[in-house]
Order: C-alpha cells, then sequence, then structure tokens
C-alpha cells in the first residue's frame, strides 16, 4: 500500500487476545462483524487526540467485552480500507485481565459474536491473510515464552 502525501491515514488499534484453554492449547479471540460479513481481530479506529496505546485497549473491550494488558507490539497491518483510503492499524499481544476471561456484551453493535478458537482454528477461520499472519505472529510469541 503507498498513500499519496496528500492522502490521509486511516489510524486504527486492535489486539491478538490470547489464553491457554482446555488442555493448555493456546487460543485466540475473533470476533465477527456482520456489516461485513467477516471474522476478524478486534480493532477500531483512533478517537482525536487518543494514543494508540488506549485505542488498542478501548476498542478490544467494547468489541469483546474483555478487559486486557498489553504484552508485546505486534507488526503494524497497511491497507487500504473498503472506501480506498489507506489504513494503518498497529496491533498488540494481549491477555485477559482477572478471572472473567469470557467474552461478553457487544457494546458497540458493530459485533455479533465473539469466540475463543484454537491458533489452527482461528487461522482458518479469519477472513483475512494479514489477520491469519498476526495470529501466528502471536502464537509464535506466546510459545517462546514456554
Amino acid at each position: 500500500m503507498s498513500a499519496r502525501a496528500d492522502e490521509p491515514v486511516v489510524l486504527a488499534a486492535g489486539g491478538v487476545v490470547w489464553r491457554r484453554g482446555e488442555g493448555d492449547q493456546l487460543e485466540v479471540v475473533l470476533v465477527h462483524r456482520p456489516r461485513y460479513g467477516d471474522w476478524s481481530l478486534p480493532k477500531g479506529k483512533l478517537d482525536p487526540g487518543e494514543d494508540h496505546r488506549a485505542a488498542a485497549l478501548r476498542e478490544v473491550e467494547e468489541e469483546t467485552g474483555l478487559r486486557c494488558g498489553l504484552d508485546e507490539d505486534l507488526p503494524d497491518s497497511r491497507y487500504r480500507d473498503r472506501k480506498g483510503r489507506p489504513k494503518v492499524v498497529r496491533y498488540w499481544l494481549m491477555h485477559p485481565l482477572g478471572e472473567a476471561a469470557e467474552p461478553s456484551a457487544y457494546a458497540t453493535g458493530e459485533v455479533d459474536q465473539v469466540v475463543w478458537r484454537t491458533v489452527d482454528e482461528a487461522e482458518a477461520m479469519a477472513t483475512y491473510e494479514r489477520d491469519r499472519e498476526l495470529i501466528d505472529t502471536a502464537a509464535t510469541l506466546v510459545r517462546a515464552r514456554t
């Protein structure tokens, strides 16, 4: 993706939220957005004056109901959105805080399903290659810790 110098870039942030599931399997969260009919990682645009970290935490909580903590930075995702505008999404590896590790209310209405899936299941389910690559990178980082 290349943007012209005068072309505004859409800035967004999100996360790959992980946990250890049944049998100690690594699981990640995916969200379904009915407007686009896709399965993707939770993310969203920055509010005016908001930094990327705060936006990532806010968007993940709004879309999944999960309060999370930040782990490592993940690679940015750069592409053109559905309107053809250049978009840059900064991602973090995230973990749920506290005991409530089950997704709950979808506050924004943009999401109608939130699911935990094993890495293999999530990679098969994710609509976009860029999300599959981020899931793979996140899994590699988590597995390197143990």
